[in-house]
């Protein structure tokens, strides 16, 4: 069904007991796969410099290896995204039906587009459908809804885990391999996920109202409507106002409960939405 499969498994800024936000991915790995042969073509990796948390915790360091020389001397993830495109367009790649596999739904449907929309950049269309390895192998093992790590998948396959765990090179590498093996069995690989379209509801067009005839008329006045938040990109001074998950300019707002932090005022949502869990301190 598809002439190249590109394996992809990035690293993210991280800390130990909770989630690290605005998480930035760190490590963009990738491995090119021909989609007859099963042969790997091509491997690509580039370090990305993160913006918001710039200096790496310690947890982040031991569990993915990353040094902090390596993201110090990293490029931006625009630019990682264009190095990729064009490592992919000098292998031939682009010209073929490609699909994007991954093992999870995070790297596509979470981690590379939130961050892409919080920062305002492009992405390449491909990355918008993938294949979750998870789901194949599933059926191909028959395990159910047995929840298999990568590692474990390995093992299960008879295959042998090669390099070291979470660095995004090696685990891309071996689901790479899972992939084969997949292949060679004869197993249906088809996309398995897709990000719809963002598009905001249109707002009604609210309808003028007529003077009435007559000495004592009076012409109502329409509530004002309320502004949509600029998209991330387009907001002005990006240094001063943050921009939320969504990828808009987020909000001020102002803390009301009485307490120590009363009065302080704070950055929220852009739209206010309860999903987005966007929050800063404003200083």
């Amino acid at each position: 069904m598809f002439d190249f499969f590109v394996v992809i498994d990035f690293e993210a800024t991280c800390q130990e007991g909770s989630v690290i936000y605005p998480q930035e991915i760190i490590e963009f790995p990738s491995v090119l796969v021909d989609g007859a042969t099963g042969r790997t073509l091509s491997t690509f990796r580039t370090y990305v410099r993160p913006r918001h948390h710039p200096r790496l915790t310690d947890f982040c360091r031991d569990l993915t290896g990353i040094t902090q020389g390596d993201v110090d001397a990293g490029v931006t993830l625009a630019e990682a995204l264009d190095m990729h495109d064009r490592w992919l367009e000098a292998h031939g790649a682009k010209l073929g039906k490609l699909a994007v596999v991954t093992w999870g739904d995070w790297d596509c449907r979470t981690m590379l587009d939130r961050e892409c929309r919080f920062k305002g950049i492009e992405k390449p269309h491909y990355f918008d459908d993938w294949i979750n390895l998870r789901l194949p192998f599933s059926a191909a093992f028959g395990v159910g809804n047995v929840r298999f790590t990568l590692q474990d998948a390995i093992r299960k396959a008879g295959l042998q885990w090669e390099g070291r765990l979470h660095c995004g090179l090696d685990d891309a590498l071996n689901t790479a391999h899972l992939l084969v093996e997949l292949m060679r069995r004869g197993t249906l690989l088809k996309i398995t996920g897709s990000l719809e379209p963002k598009r905001s509801p249109p707002r009604p067009e609210p309808k003028a109202a007529l003077p009435c005839v007559g000495p004592r008329s009076v012409v109502p006045t329409l509530p004002p409507q309320p502004q949509a938040p600029l998209p991330c990109a387009a907001a002005a001074g990006m240094d001063t106002v943050p921009c939320c998950f969504c990828g808009v300019a987020s909000k001020l707002g102002v803390v009301a409960t009485p307490g120590q932090m009363q009065g302080h005022y704070f950055y929220g949502c852009g739209w206010w939405t309860p999903t987005c869990s966007f929050f800063m301190w404003a200083i």
